[in-house]
């Protein structure tokens, strides 16, 4: 038999506790994986078993403040935890995961619409924590919902696409910024004077610069613009890669 100390981990309010706490980390792991889905159908590195992990861990982190006095079996109800520094703490610690899945390649830095939903989805398991089950089902939906139609309206609005061009000039053929920077006006682009770097491999002149569609529907599209590129006897090699945020 449990000894008297042992058994007070296991009395009937200790029990219905656990019973209430593992309820809410099962509707934490369905809504982070409902959320997750979308990323992992989208063949991101973070999908359901993180959006998962980390909804479950922040309603389990935020969840046990409401059952201080059974704390330790209830050994000592004197135990007082601030819900706003558990909070902080996992909106912290939460953040140096977002920050692992946000990479900067060039003028691109992806990354940024996963990290941000991660964030969400502690913000959903904090919800689930402190008793908010329909403004955490709501949460979960409206971040579902957002990465995966606002996408698709945003691509329909009014916007500038961002070009990251690399261009390498043939030896004996050094280029002129004005002369691109005329080149990329005629065909709806501004060129990003800013971000112009410029280096040299093989003895020949590589420009890498940015420029920016003045309306993305007449600019020309990259596909036209690599045509171009090719054609031009003084081009040895170039690159167009999207720009994203």
């Amino acid at each position: 038999m449990f000894s008297p100390f042992l058994q007070q981990y296991w009395g009937s309010s200790v029990l219905a506790a656990n019973a209430f706490i593992g309820l809410n980390l099962v509707g934490a792991l369905l809504l982070g994986t409902l959320v997750g889905y979308e990323r992992s159908y989208q063949g991101r590195a973070a999908g359901m078993r993180t959006y998962g992990l980390v909804c479950m861990a922040s309603t389990a982190l935020t969840i046990f403040v409401g059952f201080v006095p059974l704390l330790y079996g209830g050994a000592d109800a004197r135990v007082e935890v601030d819900p706003t520094r558990v909070v902080q703490g996992i909106v912290t610690g939460v953040g140096f995961l977002c920050a692992g899945v946000i990479m900067k390649d060039g003028l691109s830095i992806r990354g940024l619409t996963t990290a941000a939903s991660i964030w969400a989805i502690s913000a959903v398991g904090i919800l689930l924590g402190t008793g908010f089950y329909a403004a955490a089902l709501m949460l979960a939906l409206l971040c579902a919902a957002s990465m995966s139609f606002l996408q698709k309206i945003e691509a329909r609005l009014p916007g500038r696409a961002s070009l990251d061009v690399t261009v390498k000039f043939r030896k004996g053929h050094p280029p002129n910024l004005e002369e691109i920077v005329q080149l990329g006006k005629v065909r709806g682009y501004r060129v990003l004077r800013e971000s112009v770097s410029i280096t040299s491999r093989d003895n020949q002149a590589v420009w890498r610069f940015g420029v920016v569609a003045l309306e993305r529907s007449r600019a020309v599209s990259p596909t036209d613009v690599a045509e171009e590129l090719s054609k031009d006897t003084d081009i040895a090699s170039f690159g167009i890669t999207p720009v994203r945020y």
